[in-house]
């Protein structure tokens, strides 16, 4: 018989689902029967939908206290309940560390790791409730797990997402679950903001081994895996979804000879 992920009846929160790999989410949850909520600053420029069905928009700033409070007030008024969360809003744009302001790395640790943990704060709180519980899944990056020149405060940012879902993990068992996706390079609409043009997109897909970069549907796969019954005795884990990682750079420096 084959595995089939049915979320159908299912209320799901995506942050930053609306465009790149949050959309990509958005669209691997809805496949699976559930009712997708996406929040964002702004809406989708065009509805996210699979079928004849589409996401539910709120607008939120996700690093205000305040407004992430009203949101799920909003989710109770609308469903009565929460399900599963999948924290993606993030990212930070090209900075080196020693020219960038105090405001800067501060505002980038907000919304990649002070955002999910308001998030997850507000969700916990109803899940605890819940005869079935709930899951919340972080999308973090191999930022967090490398040294990442140019973005130093979102990889010291994403590591601590990592610490914060396993430590999360234990404190709110056995209702809810948490764990990571780490996410290598992904080709998305914005691919050229970090990569260039279509050869530079290609010669970074070059370097990892399975020889493309991750799509938003590889990491939406792998989230709505995490949040699914299949993935009911999973907690506190990390899911890299990178291709294999990267080619060790002194594989192509070293000039031994061997056959």
């Amino acid at each position: 018989m084959a595995v089939e992920i049915d979320l159908s009846e299912q209320i799901v929160l995506v942050t930053g689902g609306v465009r790149g790999v949050g959309a990509g989410i958005s669209r691997a949850f809805l496949a699976a029967g559930a009712t997708v909520l996406t929040c964002a600053r702004r809406p989708a420029d065009e509805p996210i939908t699979v079928a004849d069905r589409s996401t539910e928009h709120l607008t939120c700033d996700v690093r205000d206290a305040d407004a992430v409070a009203a949101m799920f007030a909003e989710i109770v008024a609308r469903h009565g309940r929460i399900d599963h969360v999948v924290n993606n809003a993030g990212g930070a744009p090209f900075a080196m560390a020693d020219a960038a302001s105090p405001k800067f790395h501060t505002k980038i640790v907000e919304l990649n790791l002070l955002a999910p943990l308001l998030i997850s704060q507000q969700a916990n709180a109803l899940m605890q409730k819940q005869d079935s519980g709930g899951s919340i899944v972080m999308i973090t990056s191999v930022s967090g797990h490398r040294p990442s020149p140019g973005t130093a405060a979102y990889g010291a940012a994403k590591a601590g997402l990592d610490n914060l879902a396993s430590s999360l993990a234990v404190e709110w068992a056995p209702k809810v679950r948490l764990n990571s996706v780490v996410v290598g390079p992904v080709e998305t609409e914005l691919s050229h903001l970090h990569y260039g043009d279509a050869d530079g997109v290609a010669a970074v897909a070059k370097t990892v081994p399975l020889g493309r970069l991750a799509r938003p549907t590889d990491v939406g796969n792998a989230a709505l895996f995490l949040a699914s019954p299949l993935a009911a005795h999973i907690s506190g884990a990390t899911l890299l979804v990178h291709g294999g990682g990267e080619r060790p750079a002194f594989l192509d420096a070293a000039n031994a000879n061997n056959q």
